[in-house]
């Protein structure tokens, strides 16, 4: 998937978070850093995300095991709720909370078919 298509997803994604009412930017070169950045912090006053948000073809996403750590870490510091944003290809972002990845020894996997996942509306409690 190339980056461009990625940057596009995120700032798609950085539009419906402000389209809910919820403060939201888009940390450019996020992976880049010395220092844990996620992709995207979002928040409504009462709730603060770090979000690392991907793009994939594929049916299933793979996380580094640092990558993971690194957000929940920045998380941690910034007192904000970590959550991983998987866009598959012609469907709704889905968003899956570090936890509740599959652990392959190497990586984390999230599955295009895992029930282990929110909608954005679940995740921001407008159903």
């Amino acid at each position: 998937m190339s980056k461009r298509k990625g940057t596009a997803a995120e700032r798609d994604l950085v539009k419906l978070f402000w389209s809910r009412n919820y403060a939201c930017i888009r940390s450019a070169g996020s992976g880049s850093m010395h220092f844990p950045s996620p992709d995207i912090l979002a928040g409504n006053g009462y709730r603060r995300l770090a979000i690392e948000a991907k793009l994939t073809k594929e049916t299933k996403k793979y996380f580094p095991r640092d990558e993971v750590k690194q957000l929940i870490n920045f998380s941690q510091y910034f007192g904000a709720e970590p959550w991983l944003a998987i866009k598959f290809i012609g469907e709704d972002w889905k968003f899956v909370n570090p936890e509740d990845l599959d652990d392959t020894g190497n990586n984390y996997v999230f599955r295009k078919d895992s029930h282990k996942c929110l909608s954005f509306e679940e995740l921001i409690g407008q159903l």
